[in-house]
């Protein structure tokens, strides 16, 4: 039996829809599953990645330098005259072809280099464990910069709705004082005034739209997300704790901050530079094995004068000991280098304390602004409702009314961004401790 058309429609219905809605349900992201997907599909993190990837394969060709060297080569050469020499056979004196082919093969192994391979090696080891740590930091900084940006769109729909509120009650008022004009019981400065605030408040209400716009274009670039799909999300400024000390604070960025890590490569590195650079103050000593075939056409077998093939074996030490102060200079140069990157090293440590420092007080700071931005915004709702009852009982002025709103709506703007101040203080403090706190939550 055949399948109906009905069957192949409701198909191509399935086939259509099914992926519409997966894609929808995965269009909703809270800040973790946000700062997971980035860390998966931003290319400025992937880059990091193949260059890590890269010192890997850096670490096996400095190995490989431990291993013996072959080499082969061919050639072909054409002599002026032939050479001449006795016939073993018969005694008598006989030339040679002027056709000389040669095939060589050769191995050499190096015994002593003055601890430059081994620098070397040991310099790639420490390239690939400071791009670990600079694939760590760039993780950090990775998610720090989506967590900003993530609070900084949750405050920016909450200042839209603060916004539109505001538009709310001053359309409220205009219509009010229209009102009250128009049966004489204020006068037209009144309605002007209100249709002055309502407009402003249209301008920031597309203001703040707009804002909401561009962080939600700015968080799918970092999430290597299309910047026109439709993604909602989700999240509230909710107050999370912090129990940490400053002294632990301190402590646990000391201890896991990746660019103290990288400095301290960066000093070894240097250390390893200043071994490579004195091996040339060392002789060099190698092993040698060369196997050559020798012949008068191309399958070089052997002429009548030559014998097809020969081996040597040898050992052999060069030693380059002056070059009008060259390696001394350079050696001196490496040295200056170490100094520079130790001095550079304290300096870390001492901005990485403050770094610590400046986040735990502005934690403590924002906490304290949302304490009091919570009371300054139940005063300014009490305030509003006041002037408003007072305006519409006529003992009050439309003045009142408008400052009033004003301060309302300041009121909440403050208490948006002390929310959002104290949120990106955590994700601050947590980046300058070196943790890779996606959720925020006290650890």
């Amino acid at each position: 039996m055949k399948p109906s058309i009905l069957f192949y429609l409701f198909l191509v219905w399935a086939l259509i829809l099914i992926p519409a809605y997966n894609s929808g349900a995965q269009n909703i992201l809270d800040m973790e599953a946000a700062v997971n997907l980035g860390l998966e599909r931003n290319q400025s993190l992937q880059a990091v990645r193949e260059a890590l990837i890269g010192t890997e394969y850096g670490v096996k060709s400095a190995r490989g330098a431990f291993g013996p060297r072959f080499k082969t080569s061919y050639g072909y050469t054409r002599l002026d005259d032939p050479p001449s020499g006795m016939d073993p056979a018969t005694g008598r004196r006989i030339k040679d072809s002027r056709d000389v082919w040669v095939m060589n093969f050769n191995i050499q192994q190096p015994l002593f280099t003055g601890y430059n391979i081994l620098s070397n090696f040991e310099k790639a080891k420490l390239g690939n464990e400071q791009a670990r740590s600079q694939l760590d930091r760039a993780e950090l900084e990775l998610i720090l910069e989506i967590q900003n940006t993530f609070l900084d769109l949750l405050a920016a729909r909450e200042s839209v709705r603060v916004a539109e509120d505001s538009l709310t009650r001053l359309k409220s008022q205009l219509n009010v004082s229209q009102s009250y004009f128009e049966v004489g019981l204020v006068p037209k400065l009144d309605v002007l005034q209100a249709q002055v605030d309502v407009a402003q408040a249209e301008q920031d209400f597309i203001t703040a739209r707009n804002v909401v716009d561009v962080l939600t274009a700015r968080l799918n670039m970092l999430l290597n997300l299309p910047l026109e799909q439709a993604v909602f999300y989700q999240g509230e400024l909710d107050y999370l704790p912090f129990v940490l000390g400053l002294e632990e604070c301190r402590e646990r960025a000391l201890n896991n901050r990746p660019d103290i890590f990288i400095a301290d490569k960066s000093i070894q590195i240097a250390l390893k530079d200043e071994k490579i650079t004195a091996s040339s103050f060392y002789p060099q000593v190698g092993a040698n094995f060369d196997l050559y075939r020798r012949g008068d056409d191309p399958t070089v077998s052997g002429s009548r004068l030559q014998d097809r093939s020969e081996w040597r074996a040898g050992v052999q030490m060069e030693w380059t000991f002056f070059e009008w102060g060259r390696t001394h200079y350079a050696h001196k140069q490496a040295e200056q280098r170490t100094k520079q990157l130790m001095a550079e090293y304290e300096d870390l440590l001492g901005n990485v304390v403050f770094q610590v420092k400046s986040s735990y007080l502005n934690i403590d700071e924002s906490r304290d602004r949302i304490t009091v931005a919570r009371q300054a915004l139940e005063e300014a709702r009490e305030s509003y409702r006041m002037a408003v009852a007072r305006y519409e009982a006529q003992v009050g002025t439309n003045t009142d009314v408008l400052d009033a709103q004003a301060k309302l709506t300041g009121a909440e703007a403050n208490l948006i961004r002390a929310s959002a101040d104290y949120l990106k203080s955590l994700a601050s403090i947590y980046n300058a401790m070196g943790q890779k706190n996606i959720s925020l939550m006290s650890q």
